[in-house]
């Protein structure tokens, strides 16, 4: 189990690595194919949209399928794509190539999400997805500021990278992980059939209503937080990186001992209370009157996402025990969406009013998302 734990933890630091990459180098690929800031978000949404659409496609199929061999052929496109990444000669082709890979990461991370409470005991999934989330923490941790140096040899290297370890991972999840072969025997429901089983209760639609809008919010911030500290505080490509590194730390943090503190205090207050401070943080972070305030409020920020994040998957993921892939792939799907509405939203926001702006819409979403997590219902009978 510990095997496919690591193995689980790399798949998504990969994934993640990749999804964040383009927000550091932003910058220096707006300079280099020749767009301006506010189309630049579109390098970040390609992914986004490409992965929120055929996730939707992706999750209902993998549940009527053997869920490793999903994984294999998913980890090998996301492979080859990401190096195609590497070879882009212009915006649009680097617009195709980052869509590809969205597609293909659409097939993977599902299966990380709903193979976990499959093979898990129920007393360990939380803890466990707290791991799965740590990929992510440190993919922001160390993928992506360790892409961001090896893009001022190159900015083609990251891609490279990145690309060629994913195709090696193939190796061990063909070795290591369990044929997984779907629930329910016999003739499989249609795509439409299990959204409409899933979404069909009132609590469902609130919980995905709540997680879109927290998603939206989180990654407009993040989408143009290497641009405001270059434009802001006159920070290079590498020491954009080093911000990266220190920030990351917290949700590192958060994912790993974020299980013992939900234990103790319960998921109602953790989400409240944890969305509540990130608000109160955004209020006053884009006031910060230097790089040292700004890195310890993001650090406090990916704490605490570090922390909430794995709740919201097990309370996801328990909507069903015959469909884990639909919801799990319904969640990355909405997840990339908002991804896809936060960054051009943003880069909108930004142009015309600042960063400011930016974050004041974050604080908007997260106030919609605590309203919408409460009034689900869901954290009244689900405590942990």
């Amino acid at each position: 189990m510990k095997k496919i734990l690591c193995l689980f933890f790399l798949i998504m630091f990969f994934i993640g690595t990749d999804t964040f990459l383009i927000s550091p180098l932003l910058p220096t690929l707006r300079e280099k194919f020749g767009v301006n800031t506010e189309i630049s978000g579109w390098m970040i949404g390609a992914y986004a949209l490409g992965y929120a659409l055929f996730a939707l496609i992706a999750g209902p199929l993998s549940d009527g399928l053997n869920r490793k061999n999903v994984m294999i052929y998913g980890m090998i496109g996301f492979g080859f794509s990401t190096i195609l990444c590497g070879v882009a000669t212009g915006f649009w082709s680097m617009i195709i190539y980052r869509t590809l890979a969205g597609i293909f990461a659409a097939f993977v991370t599902p299966q990380v999400w709903a193979t976990i409470p499959a093979i898990v005991p129920p007393s360990k999934v939380l803890k466990s997805m707290g791991i799965a989330t740590a990929g992510l923490a440190v993919s922001q941790t160390l993928g992506v500021p360790v892409g961001t140096y090896l893009a001022l040899v190159s900015w083609s290297m990251p891609f490279f990278l990145i690309g060629t370890l994913s195709l090696v991972l193939v190796i061990p999840i063909y070795v290591f992980v369990p044929d997984i072969p779907p629930v329910s025997k016999g003739k499989q429901p249609s795509i439409l059939t299990r959204y409409s089983e899933i979404l069909k209760e009132s609590a469902s639609q609130k919980l995905f209503l709540a997680y879109f809008v927290f998603q939206t919010g989180n990654f407009a911030t993040f989408a143009f937080l290497g641009t405001w500290l270059a434009d802001q505080f006159m920070l290079s490509v590498e020491q954009i990186g080093a911000v990266l590194v220190f920030i990351g730390l917290g949700n590192l943090i958060g994912s790993f001992s974020g299980s013992r503190a939900v234990k103790k205090i319960g998921r109602k207050v953790s989400l409240s209370l944890g969305i509540t401070l990130m608000i109160l943080i955004y209020f006053f972070i884009s006031y910060s009157p230097s790089v040292h305030y700004v890195k310890a409020a993001y650090f406090a920020i990916f704490l605490l996402s570090g922390i909430i994040f794995p709740v919201m998957m097990a309370l996801l993921q328990e909507l069903s025990t015959t469909a884990r892939g639909t919801i799990a792939a319904l969640s990355n799907s909405v997840m990339y969406g908002a991804t896809t509405l936060g960054s051009y939203l943003a880069g909108i926001l930004y142009t015309n009013y600042g960063f400011q702006s930016v974050c004041l819409f974050t604080s908007v979403c997260y106030i919609l998302s605590i309203l919408l997590w409460v009034n689900s219902g869901v954290l009244k009978v689900k405590e942990i």
